[in-house]
């Protein structure tokens, strides 16, 4: 899984296995390490509750809540993310994102992208 967190938008694209164990069992997590052992632990969940896309974070984790219905119709047809929108405290929106990861269309030689969605515009030449 991967996470891209800017300006007041929180982005994660997820493999076909991440969106496979997001399906069945309704959470799927990934970490990233900092110096003095500390780490950022981020997580999507499928959730009956929620109706609509929501982000938390506490204790250095970022959870996404997804409802669960959608998340089932994601992961079984061609959609390619659901999203939607948090308000904050501030009155400021927070844009949440979650899509499937697509092999690029550009080699890479130190990815492996061989758990990636094919790409829709597979007869481009470029991402």
């Amino acid at each position: 899984m991967k996470l891209r967190i800017r300006d007041n938008s929180v982005r994660l694209r997820l493999m076909r296995g991440e969106v496979e164990t997001l399906r069945e069992q309704g959470i799927v997590s990934s970490r990233t390490g900092f110096p003095g052992g500390r780490e950022l632990r981020y997580e999507v969940e499928s959730s009956p509750a929620n109706v609509t896309p929501a982000a938390f974070f506490s204790d250095n984790v970022l959870t996404v809540r997804l409802p669960e219905a959608t998340v089932l119709a994601w992961a079984t047809t061609e959609q390619v993310s659901i999203e939607g929108d948090q308000v904050l405290v501030d009155g400021e929106n927070l844009r949440i994102l979650v899509e499937k990861d697509f092999v690029c269309l550009t080699g890479r030689d130190d990815e492996d992208e061989s758990d990636m969605y094919p790409h829709p515009n597979a007869a481009d030449e470029s991402c």
